[in-house]
């Protein structure tokens, strides 16, 4: 498609703000009013309209995408994502680890463990570890105190959340995220450290890394998402 415009501007709607082309309101992929929570998020998704070409790319607009995703699904269906979401911690990337004699495990250890432990204690909750193949649970009090923690965030707050859950397989890194101090490169890595793991040790195809930076690149941009869709987390 064609750019069709060529002024692009915010202005507040309500309690929310919304993105203008040549005047216009942008809507939903859906048809709705795209009403956003925050100037700052609403100026930054101004600037994915601002940097298109004469051809529109829908990749370059996503942002567009979780807001869209927000408003047009997640906000109708709440509970859908978050039964989605709590389903990652089963399989939580950072719970589990190679067997204890491998040479992974001890770096998995090192990465991983911190993040567990500070997370555990923010939520007030335990997570199980395994090593080596299986499956174990978690204690039904730490997955009821997920689904709480989940059910308090908006819609918007959701759709980032499952970005990061799906790009890091981990639905604790994506919650820690949130934190003011969190490093998303740094967590990126972390939940990404059994590839970086056989890269460093058999050597890297190109494919491969071009996915990989696409994939820390889609991991930052849901973040930062997050991060102005929440005025409350650029605080401190």
């Amino acid at each position: 498609m064609k750019r069709f415009w060529k002024e692009v501007a915010t202005a507040p709607d309500g309690d929310g703000w919304r993105i203008l082309l040549d005047g216009r309101a942008v809507r939903t992929q859906g048809g709705n009013a795209q009403i956003l929570p925050t100037a700052a998020l609403a100026q930054t998704m101004a600037g994915e309209w601002r940097h298109q070409g004469e051809e529109i790319d829908p990749r370059a607009l996503p942002m567009r995408d979780m807001a869209d995703y927000a408003i047009d699904h997640i906000s109708a269906h709440p509970g859908e994502i978050v039964d989605t979401l709590l389903r990652y911690i089963d399989t939580d990337t950072l719970c589990y680890r190679a067997d204890p004699e491998d040479a992974l495990f001890e770096r998995q250890q090192t990465l991983w463990e911190p993040i567990l432990m500070a997370f555990e204690a923010r939520h007030d909750l335990r997570l199980t570890r395994v090593s080596g193949v299986g499956h174990r649970p978690h204690p039904q009090t730490s997955m009821d105190r997920l689904r709480a923690v989940l059910t308090g965030q908006d819609a918007f707050a959701l759709s980032a959340l499952n970005v990061l859950t799906t790009l890091a397989a981990s639905l604790s890194a994506a919650l820690t995220v949130m934190e003011t101090d969190a490093e998303p490169a740094t967590l990126f890595a972390a939940a990404n450290a059994e590839e970086d793991w056989q890269a460093e040790l058999w050597g890297w195809d190109l494919l491969a890394e071009e996915n990989r930076a696409l994939r820390l690149k889609a991991f930052e941009t849901a973040a930062e998402f997050l991060r102005l869709s929440q005025g409350h987390l650029s605080e401190g």
